[in-house]
């Protein structure tokens, strides 16, 4: 029985060595080698990239020689500890082969270096075994319907359609609209809503003393119209791109110079009503859009177009320095970004994919790799582009146009850089943080566990199988004879087809959010199997349809929304705000009373005090740290701009900002938290720039309403509350200050931050100032 076995073993023994695939050789030589010699460098002349370029003889003769590991040098080098070169290993961002890896090499030269055919792409068809049509019949993986609205008993209340499908919900369960809502509320309520900003004085009084019937319609054009509009919009939309003005994680803190880039052109794309189709062609696939490298000038459109592409480029990036540049710290960029597109854009939790099948929703591995691949041109974590620190100040992975001429800036910006290029004083070279395809991505393979080293099956670039019945799906080139893949621009237009099952309904979603507090999908970026099913799914694909029916155009469907019965109701009386409110209430039986988020207190506090500085547009602005430690907005020329335009970090965050929600960037936020703590109140009472504010105030009813103390009192909850105050508010009012002047009469007179040597009288009307911004009328919408 021993020798028996003994020659079981020694014909085992006996036996060679497994077949090796190129594409076990393929991964090895893009972690070590390929920096050295492939798209980018060819050092020596050798790209060791495919097999085919392997054979080619560099300056020293072909790399491989099939069938004999001894005689290739991409064997012998590696064994001789030549490459990849260890002086040059933290420069290159690689590590050492690995005996493991060595063997393979070894092997797959030795066996005549094989080539098998790739297996064929079965993804998104009839034999696909991961996906089926099964998968494929919940709701959002379907184009949205064609509905129409519902009738409805009380078809007096119905302003627009969309009541029609709010009030048949109502209607079925023996509820109603509530009442509409004052004048004065629903001035304020549309005012803040679309600019961000209360209404002054005298938008209040000509809109309250206007008789017409459709002197509210006149007033949602006029807010449509303003400039303001585009800043608080855009504000929303950097929080889905992730937008920050510094480079790197958390413990990094360098400046992205030109970043702020990005932020203007989606202000200005907001403010001009650019459809929503063309604004995620452009910020996915904008340098796809326009052959730029042969243009004979950099125009608006080539310019608006390439600074878009930075929506995929707003993530962290730590890239810039060798320790944190390795193919692991790439792919955690391109991790980002891809979350930030699949959860902001198409409302799929895509991620979860990247390690292993997703757990709930039918995406298989395969498919996140799939769609990697699509963004592969721009982002390869085999041929990595960093962020260049040392030329231009922190902007990300730009790279100039061309020796004939600058980007397209504005005309003050360039006559700045032309008068001073010739000084060793000149300003940066204006610069923008752009992404780019450059036409040969190296080949993606499923990383098992989500581990680049355990590479699994080679996939090609696609989109997730269970929505490719939906809308056609094809890659060309942009344009002919265009050095590029085209891959990301067939994302963009397969993304922006009026059919697509998710793109149009996760839009209105999230504007629908904004607008009454909550999502008809309550789960904005989790549009899948364990997201939260519409409260109204007629309305949902209504609003869907509406939107691509428009041209994709914004503008005409928020104007649906906000002149619509829904909309003008009165509050509802939950009792309180904030999320525990809006469950409470899933039928919009009545508005939900609502806190202003953090742009728009900051903001409504500089604005009603005097000190909003409504410059647009340029380079951020830095917060200050104060006495106490605490961090403010930065102020321009001694006032402060609207917070859209302050620096955008990823820590130290201006407190009043961090205090009332404003996120931390990593990478983006779907949906902002929303807390209520005592700090919140404690901070509007303590801080010495709300106290500087509420003397500024006071000052500014000083020079408005003149010394007569009720004039004051008026103008001040004009100013704060867009209404005047009652006869009993007036009362409390008048004696709040009348007390407060007796006793600071007889006090030493401190000073302030703001004023040195304020009177008693100031002082008490500061005072009130600082009373009405600490309200809750002040701090919340009705």
């Amino acid at each position: 029985m021993a020798s028996v076995l003994g020659s079981i073993s020694a014909g085992a023994a006996e036996k060679a060595p497994p077949p090796v695939t190129q594409h076990q050789v393929i991964p090895i030589l893009l972690r070590h080698c390929t920096p050295c010699h492939g798209a980018t460098l060819k050092e020596g002349g050798v790209d060791l990239r495919y097999r085919d370029s392997m054979l080619r003889p560099g300056s020293s003769g072909a790399a491989l020689t099939p069938g004999s590991a001894q005689k290739s040098p991409l064997v012998t080098r590696v064994q001789a500890d030549l490459c990849p070169p260890k002086p040059r290993l933290v420069e290159a961002n690689v590590k050492p082969v690995s005996p493991s890896d060595l063997q393979i090499l070894t092997d797959w030269v030795n066996q005549g270096a094989p080539q098998v055919p790739d297996e064929p792409d079965l993804a998104g068809t009839a034999q696909d075994p991961l996906v089926q049509a099964r998968d494929r019949q919940f709701w959002s993986f379907q184009s949205p319907r064609s509905v129409s609205p519902p009738q409805v008993k009380h078809s007096e209340l119905v302003r627009t359609p969309i009541d029609a499908f709010l009030l048949k919900a109502l209607e079925d369960k023996g509820a109603t609209f509530l009442p509409e809502a004052s004048r004065t509320v629903l001035l304020r309520r549309v005012c803040f809503d679309l600019t961000g900003l209360p209404p002054t004085p005298e938008e209040t009084q000509a809109f309250l003393s206007d008789p017409s019937p459709d002197a509210y319609e006149r007033l949602v054009d006029r807010l449509l119209a303003s400039p303001r509009y585009g800043e608080r919009w855009g504000r929303y939309w950097l929080d889905v791109a992730g937008y920050s003005d510094v480079e790197g994680r958390r413990e990094q803190h360098l400046p992205r110079a030109f970043a702020y880039r990005y932020r203007d052109y989606v202000i200005r794309a907001f403010n001009a009503d650019k459809p929503y189709d063309r604004f995620l062609l452009e910020q996915i696939a904008g340098d796809e859009l326009a052959d730029y490298e042969h243009a004979p000038e950099i125009t608006q459109e080539i310019y608006d177009n390439l600074v878009a592409t930075g929506f995929l480029r707003m993530t962290p990036d730590p890239t810039w320095a060798n320790i944190t540049g390795f193919v692991p710290d790439r792919l955690e960029i391109i991790s980002d970004a891809m979350d930030v597109l699949g959860s902001g854009v198409m409302g799929l939790t895509l991620k979860c994919a990247r390690c292993h099948d997703h757990k709930f929703d039918p995406f298989p591995q395969r498919d996140y790799y799939r769609m990697i691949d699509l963004l592969k041109g721009a982002l390869d974590e085999y041929n990595w582009l960093k962020p260049d620190l040392r030329s231009y100040g922190g902007a990300a992975n730009t790279g100039k146009l061309g020796e004939r001429s600058l980007p397209y800036v504005m005309p003050e910006e360039r006559r700045a850089w032309e008068t001073h290029a010739s000084s060793t004083n000149k300003p940066m070279e204006p610069r923008i943080a752009a992404l780019w395809d450059r036409g040969e991505p190296s080949p993606t393979y499923l990383y098992r566990r989500g581990d680049y080293q355990q590479p699994g099956n080679l996939v090609r670039a696609g989109i997730p199988s269970v929505l490719a019945e939906a809308v056609p799906f094809e890659i060309k080139p942009p344009w002919p004879g265009a050095a590029k893949t085209g891959r990301r621009l067939a994302l963009a237009r397969w993304l922006t087809s009026p059919k697509h099952p998710l793109t149009s309904r996760v839009y209105v979603n999230r504007v629908w959010k904004h607008h009454f507090g909550q999502g008809l999908v309550r789960s904005l970026g989790n549009f899948g199997l364990s997201g939260t099913p519409p409260s109204h799914p007629e309305l949902l694909d209504w609003l869907a349809n509406e939107l691509t029916r428009g041209q994709w155009h914004l503008k005409p469907l928020q104007r649906l929304i906000v002149t619509s019965a829904a909309y003008r109701q009165s509050a509802a009386s939950t009792g309180n705000a904030g999320p525990s409110a809006l469950s409470a209430n899933p039928w919009l039986a009545g508005m939900p009373l609502r806190r202003l988020d953090a742009e728009a207190l900051w903001d409504a506090g500089i604005f009603v005090a005097g000190c909003l500085d409504e410059t647009r547009f340029g380079p951020p602005v830095p917060p200050n740290i104060n006495a106490e430690g605490l961090s403010t907005a930065g102020k321009h020329q001694g006032r402060w701009r609207r917070s859209v335009y302050g620096e955008q970090l990823r820590k130290g965050i201006p407190t009043v900002l961090e205090l009332f929600d404003q996120p931390q960037m990593n990478p983006n936020c779907i949906e902002r938290t929303e807390s209520i703590v005592a700090t919140q109140a404690l901070h509007l009472m303590n801080d010495t720039v709300m106290r500087e504010l509420a003397e500024r105030f006071a000052e500014r009813l000083r020079s408005e309403a003149g010394d007569t103390l009720p004039l004051q009192i008026r103008r001040a909850y004009l100013i704060a509350y867009g209404r005047p105050p009652s006869e009993s508010e007036m009362h409390r009012a008048e004696t709040f200050i009348q007390q407060l002047d007796d006793a600071f009469a007889t006090e030493a007179v401190p000073a302030t931050p703001h004023n040195s040597t304020p009177k008693a009288d100031h002082r008490a009307l500061s005072a009130l100032c600082h009373l009405l911004m600490n309200s809750a009328e002040f701090v919340y919408i009705d």
